[in-house]
């Protein structure tokens, strides 16, 4: 187990990593679909590869962080979270399986409309879990 650091541990900058998460993956979502819809498909395959990589780099690896560490120290503290903190893990994995899937459709259709409905499955599905998890943990 990781220790985690101490931006993990207050809801302030634990809400603050979050958003900044979000509205960076929505930012980058809305500029893949600007190019996709404007027939510019070199570009928004370019873009759709910077976004898998944000959600992979940025998001998920919040998520490893978590997982490596704080959801442990959360649990140890109160031991009626371990529930909780399942719920927790399976959204990550959720982001996981959905990144997954992006890069096999990809790889088998190119950009598609299976696609673009699985990176608004991981908008939606971070909002929630973000939410979720600022209202259960602190």
């Amino acid at each position: 187990m990781t220790k985690p650091g101490p931006a993990l541990k207050q809801l302030h900058s634990h809400h603050a990593i979050h958003e900044g998460g979000l509205s960076g993956a929505i930012q980058k979502t809305n500029n893949f679909l600007e190019l996709l819809r404007s027939r510019e498909l070199e570009a928004a395959n370019f873009a759709a590869d910077d976004l898998l990589d944000y959600w992979e780099t940025r998001v998920i690896s919040h998520a490893d962080a978590e997982e490596s560490g704080f959801y442990q120290e959360k649990v140890e503290e109160n031991p009626a979270l371990r529930d909780v903190v399942i719920k927790l893990e399976r959204d990550h994995d959720l982001l996981r399986i959905i990144s997954k899937d992006i890069k096999e459709i990809r790889n088998e259709h190119g950009l598609n409309e299976a696609v673009i409905q699985r990176f608004y499955a991981l908008l939606t599905v971070n909002e929630i879990h973000s939410r979720d998890e600022e209202r259960l943990l602190f």
